[in-house]
């Protein structure tokens, strides 16, 4: 990247940091636009974000494939109802190369800060290259590496003093032979109910340490045979149909989760019964109750969950743990439970974090502080008063609970795109959003919020430690589709 001039560059240097599906689909959106000026750096050795790190058994998609793909490029080739991880990052490095965005990612480049340059109007971008620090500049950054990029390891006392191998299962092990052994697995999300069933049968025993029991739905999974697949790929139409039909199949449950979560006693019911049904022991089927609304945490999809714990191999620990020691974990209640591994399916770091990196705006404002006092707030997820030409994708309250994330992106995309288009239009160097705009945007959003199944009682990754939830849009995703499809200028302000 060459240095500013004084004029307005006729095409912005763009800095794009991380290469799963939201900064892939926004190189090839900046492409269709004729923009090429980009690079697209990435922390690790290949593109892919979520897909490319979660390799633990089991690991797949719960949203159907045909609706978690981009829409200009479907797949008539997806084996399965829910895509795999394997299938899924192939997907995604078919797109990558497809499109030709390949050739402008720079891997092994982590993005370790980005500081507006008030005099010269342009980011300051600090690399961290392989080890080596390095400079550029950048017209425009848009973070891109979501808010399930940094796995978040569980704060328990003496976890640096166990002496077995001990791993999160977004940095699965594979090179550790499971089969035999004594496995510890910490949380019951989203990855541990679909890796814990993979390695049950090859494991001597297995003590899952449950904090809340999750609501867990039957996954209505199987294969795309070969006739459908035909179909999709010689009469396109029919894909389009069946995705449009699994869209708002999912987005009539919006109804529930944000206009009137009293809707959840229907489903709750049928998640009690299909708990009935799957494990007969009572004791068991205690514990793995829910004791909360349906939907105020993620909702779980598994077929061979609640089987893989009726094992007589498992044991579903419900004491708080106490402490990790040298060979294993300790409760609350005195119990000593021997382990050769742990593996912490406890999620990523979300909120009370800050920001992915460190992010310095007009007059030094730190993103990472502002996030870390008040939670991390923007305007449409994607622009943050005092922080010129800085976008985000999958920024705050932008993920979803009953959709596919894959639309909130492309939605997002087309928000920066026309952002873009007005820069150029207005021959500005740079537009800043409006703090009084984030700040009405953001109280009206937190007022919606009020009504939605996230705040009937749970604590969950969507919220704050006080209980502000910043992770989830609180309507429909049309609603969302429809507020980012164009800019409106006077939300912000521009300087020549």
């Amino acid at each position: 990247m060459t240095p500013a001039s004084s004029a307005p560059p006729a095409a912005p240097r763009i800095a794009i940091v991380g290469s799963g599906f939201a900064g892939i689909g926004m190189a090839i959106r900046l492409q269709r636009m004729g923009i090429t000026s980009f690079t697209i750096y990435e922390a690790a050795g290949d593109i892919g974000g979520t897909w490319r790190d979660n390799t633990y058994p089991g690991a797949a998609c719960d949203v159907p494939s045909h609706l978690y793909s981009f829409s200009f490029e479907p797949n008539p080739a997806w084996s399965r109802a829910f895509g795999g991880q394997a299938e899924i990052f192939a997907y995604l490095k078919h797109c990558a190369r497809k499109y030709g965005v390949e050739r402008y990612v720079r891997c092994n480049a982590r993005v370790a800060a980005a500081r507006f340059d008030e005099a010269r109007q342009l980011w300051r971008v600090e690399l961290d290259v392989n080890g080596v620090r390095e400079s550029i500049e950048a017209d425009v950054v848009i973070a891109a590496s979501g808010p399930l990029s940094r796995p978040a390891m569980p704060r328990i006392a003496g976890l640096d003093r166990f002496e077995g191998r001990l791993f999160h299962s977004a940095r699965w092990d594979h090179a550790y032979p499971l089969d035999g052994k004594r496995v510890a697995v910490i949380g019951t999300g989203a990855s541990a109910i679909q890796f814990v069933p993979q390695i049950q049968p090859r494991v001597a025993q297995l003590d899952l340490f449950q904090r809340t029991a999750p609501w867990v739905m039957p996954k209505p999974d199987k294969p795309v045979g070969a006739r459908a697949q035909w179909l999709f790929r010689h009469l396109p139409f029919t894909q389009r149909f069946v995705r449009s039909a699994i869209y708002w199949q999912l987005e009539s449950r919006a109804i529930a989760f944000v206009v009137n979560p009293k809707l959840m006693k229907m489903p709750m019911k049928f998640g009690l019964s299909y708990l009935e049904r799957r494990v007969k022991d009572p004791a068991l089927r205690a514990k793995l109750t829910p004791t909360y609304r349906l939907g105020c945490k993620r909702v779980l999809l598994s077929s061979d969950y609640y089987p893989a714990l009726s094992q007589p191999n498992v044991d579903v620990v419900t004491s708080g743990i106490r402490e990790i020691v040298a060979d294993g974990i300790v409760t609350e209640d005195g119990a000593h439970h021997r382990a050769d591994a742990i593996i912490c399916g406890t999620g990523f770091q979300v909120n009370d974090v800050g920001a992915p990196f460190d992010v310095t705006g007009l007059d030094g404002a730190d993103l990472g502080t502002m996030w870390l006092r008040d939670g991390p707030e923007a305007y449409l997820g994607v622009s943050i008063a005092n922080f010129p030409n800085f976008f985000m994708i999958v920024g705050p309250n932008t993920g979803l609970g009953h959709n596919s994330m894959i639309y909130m992106i492309e939605s997002q995309v087309q928000y920066i795109a026309d952002c873009l288009r007005v820069l150029r239009r207005r021959k500005a160097r740079t537009m800043n959003l409006r703090a009084d705009v984030q700040r009405d945007f953001n109280a009206r959003l937190q007022k919606e919020m009020q009504r939605s199944v996230w705040v009937s009682g749970c604590h969950s990754w969507y919220q704050t430690r006080s209980g502000k939830v910043t992770a989830l849009w609180p309507g429909f995703t049309f609603s969302f589709r429809k507020r980012t499809r164009r800019v409106r200028p006077h939300d912000y302000r521009f300087a020549p």
